[in-house]
């Protein structure tokens, strides 16, 4: 299966053709629509105008559930779209999820415990003894330097066969990740952050871009 997200995130539709049925669950030969992974929540996305209802990934490939009596057949040729807007802010909150993260892993070194990011915030759990707003002006003070920086943010496999995948930003840093990405930070945007305790040694800090409040 090839994941066309990968290659190219920003494409809205896709002609694909049906590879494997069972029941309701579809294997397609290309796809466009991501499936939840390393935290980012799945896209929103059609095939033929019917709503694909789950999807789930098993040995690199991604099983889609479409409505019963989707009709489809193995060979059928179908036209996969994708909610775009929604997609657009999960690429960019993604990513300054991904920048707020290595720049807290680089310079506190505390330890990550979870993330989530969804359509209008995310959010990332680390081990924290102290209250992590403190931190937030020196976090934002290197977050905002590189979205001004309007840095090219490069993505490609670290290994083929097993389908893993890395961003890289030259002379900030290199980091697997598996996620859909924008080509540069200025295209992310300035973000908010809040702190939220959780308890136990945990802190979470929540973004949410800053244009889409």
């Amino acid at each position: 299966m090839r994941k066309v997200f990968w290659d190219n995130p920003y494409q809205k539709s896709l002609d694909t053709t049906v590879l494997e049925v069972r029941s309701n669950r579809i294997l397609f030969e290309e796809t466009i629509a991501f499936s939840f992974s390393g935290g980012q929540e799945s896209d929103t996305a059609t095939i033929n105008g019917l709503p694909i209802l789950n999807s789930e990934i098993e040995a690199n490939l991604i099983y889609y559930t479409l409505p019963e009596g989707h009709g489809l057949k193995v060979g059928d040729k179908v036209l996969m779209e994708i909610d775009w807007p929604r997609r657009y802010r999960l690429m960019r909150l993604h990513f300054a999820a991904e920048l707020i993260l290595e720049i807290v892993t680089q310079k506190l070194h505390l330890e990550k415990i979870g993330a989530h990011i969804a359509e209008t915030k995310a959010r990332i759990d680390f081990v924290c003894d102290n209250n992590i707003s403190s931190m937030f002006d020196e976090i934002l003070s290197s977050y905002n330097k590189i979205i001004e920086k309007d840095e090219l943010i490069k993505t490609d496999f670290a290994d083929v066969e097993n389908q893993r995948r890395y961003w890289e930003i030259e002379g900030f840093g290199k980091v697997s990740c598996g996620g859909t990405h924008v080509k540069s930070t200025s295209e992310v945007g300035f973000v908010s952050l809040k702190r939220k305790n959780i308890g136990g040694g945990k802190e979470r800090i929540e973004i949410t871009l800053s244009d889409t409040k």
